[in-house]
């Protein structure tokens, strides 16, 4: 069963690398250096998530973190994109301010941890690096918690979004959380700066004032659905909003979240006043399969949505 999971998330990983155009000239010597530690960082990531043996994956993962550890601390790797790391989310900025790595190994098919940092992008070409710790099994209440990066909610990412409020921009992240044996989790959540540029995940960003059923407000956003559940969270530039599956349990057993499922509907969030407003319904009509927004791959080469998770 886990090998089966592997395949799907290097699928998935492989439509949550954002390239862009390096602004660098490397060096000869600096190049093959990077593209030594590249074949190293892409044969361990593998190793992550193809071996049976969870003793392999977690020895893999702890040479994987100290490899490129090393490797971004070669002058102006913030533009080297480690293409070839496939099972691997790296995902740049809309406006390059940084760059995201995540990925996950796992203990069996219902443990898993998430690993990550972010890059920030300097001018003089340095490392500025913040390690990503994942405390998800800790946190309580994690819809109404404020985070930094060493009190990280885990996931996945595979999709940054920018917006400006009061002339600060606000990075929403797509994440996506194999979570259990039973159960896939999908999340929206706000990344921000303080004043000392370190990252703030989290804040009082999702709110339900409009609905007929008034919710406090949250400070991120999670569905939480059946395996394979095909349940989708997206962004869609044409309608400039988040959109969503509705979910329903398929026994009619609400507080059983591994018994959700699309139902047909959508709920979406919009970007209003520094926050993200939460729509009820954003289609009139249901739609069916194959018609709802999709998420368009980030590489040239046109690949097709992720079907599982």
């Amino acid at each position: 069963m886990l090998k089966s999971k592997t395949h799907i998330l290097i699928f998935f990983l492989l439509l949550c690398s954002v390239s862009i155009h390096a602004q660098v000239q490397f060096e000869r010597t600096t190049l093959s250096y990077l593209k030594k530690k590249e074949d190293s960082l892409a044969q361990l990531g593998r190793q992550i998530v193809e071996p049976e043996d969870a003793a392999v994956r977690f020895r893999a993962d702890s040479q994987f973190t100290r490899i490129l550890v090393r490797s971004l601390r070669v002058p102006n790797s913030f533009y080297y994109q480690f293409d070839s790391l496939v099972t691997i989310s790296r995902l740049y900025a809309p406006d390059s301010a940084f760059r995201i790595f995540t990925w996950q190994v796992s203990r069996d098919a219902d443990l898993h941890r998430r690993h990550g940092a972010i890059q920030m992008k300097t001018a003089d070409g340095s490392l500025k690096l913040f390690p990503l710790i994942d405390r998800s099994i800790i946190i309580q209440n994690q819809e109404d918690t404020v985070t930094n990066h060493e009190w990280w909610i885990g996931a996945i990412y595979y999709k940054i979004i920018v917006k400006k409020y009061n002339n600060k921009n606000y990075y929403t992240l797509l994440g996506y959380d194999e979570n259990s044996i039973r159960s896939t989790k999908k999340r929206i959540e706000v990344l921000s700066f303080d004043a000392k540029g370190n990252p703030v995940f989290g804040g009082q960003f999702f709110t339900f004032n409009q609905d007929t059923i008034k919710k406090p407000v949250q400070s991120r956003f999670n569905i939480e659905y059946k395996k394979n559940g095909n349940a989708r969270i997206v962004y869609d530039d044409e309608l400039d909003m988040l959109i969503y599956d509705h979910l329903i349990s398929e026994s009619n057993e609400p507080a059983k979240k591994y018994t959700y499922i699309p139902d047909g509907d959508y709920e979406g969030f919009k970007w209003v006043n520094g926050k993200w407003q939460h729509i009820e319904k954003v289609f009139n009509q249901k739609l069916e399969d194959g018609q709802a927004p999709m998420v368009k791959p980030v590489t040239e080469k046109k690949l097709p949505v992720k079907k599982g998770g």
